[in-house]
């Protein structure tokens, strides 16, 4: 993501990433360390993300948009605005009512947490992004306070009668985000990854 934004130039078309991480915990530029409770023999990477420390796991997808604010004419205020609301209409394909909290990003059904948020943006553009909770196992949110809120309770689509695929949801999910960011879609071939250990379900680039 950072070698991507940092070649990318003003004619460079927008991607959205989307992999699947092995467990591991990331803390954010604004995390404190005191929020990692008991990780046990799941690693701990400090990422150059915003926000605090929160998991990533098998059976959730986490989304990579790679934006170029300006072309798109979008503030980063308006961005998380419009990615949240790409995540409540995705489950709501679903009929599950999600809802955005005021100072605390990320979606939430019934007060728990669905999905996480943290951005980052250099010259204009944005990388980091977005985890989705489809059908993982949870346990590892109580080894830490998630987005550093001491009890917070998490939850996953599965658990709410959605499906278990993550391709299905994905499939919603990019067609949702691309709706909301006025985008149109092409397929592209998964990105390499070398040494992150995440697998890639999709590599999306996305055109004005």
């Amino acid at each position: 993501m950072q070698a991507f934004t940092d070649a990318r130039d003003a004619e460079t078309p927008d991607e959205l990433w989307l992999v699947e991480h092995p467990p591991v915990f990331t803390l954010g530029q604004a995390g404190k360390w005191e929020h990692v409770l008991l990780p046990g023999e799941i690693p701990v990477v400090p990422v150059d993300r915003g926000g605090q420390v929160t998991y990533h796991g098998p059976g959730q997808i986490v989304a990579y948009p790679l934006i170029d604010l300006r072309r798109l004419k979008l503030g980063i205020r308006e961005l998380v605005c419009r990615i949240e609301q790409a995540i409540i209409d995705t489950l709501a394909n679903w009929n599950v009512e999600a809802v955005r909290k005021e100072g605390a990003p990320g979606v939430y059904v019934a007060g728990a947490k669905i999905a996480a948020l943290g951005l980052r943006v250099r010259r204009g553009c944005t990388f980091h992004g977005l985890a989705f909770n489809v059908n993982m196992d949870l346990e590892p949110f109580h080894r830490i306070n998630p987005c550093g809120y001491q009890g917070l309770a998490v939850t996953q689509l599965m658990d709410l009668g959605g499906p278990s695929s993550l391709a299905e949801v994905e499939t919603e999910l990019v067609a949702q985000l691309a709706r909301q960011l006025g985008l149109t879609v092409q397929m592209a071939p998964p990105p390499v990854t070398i040494g992150t250990g995440a697998q890639p379900l999709a590599n999306v680039s996305v055109h004005v």
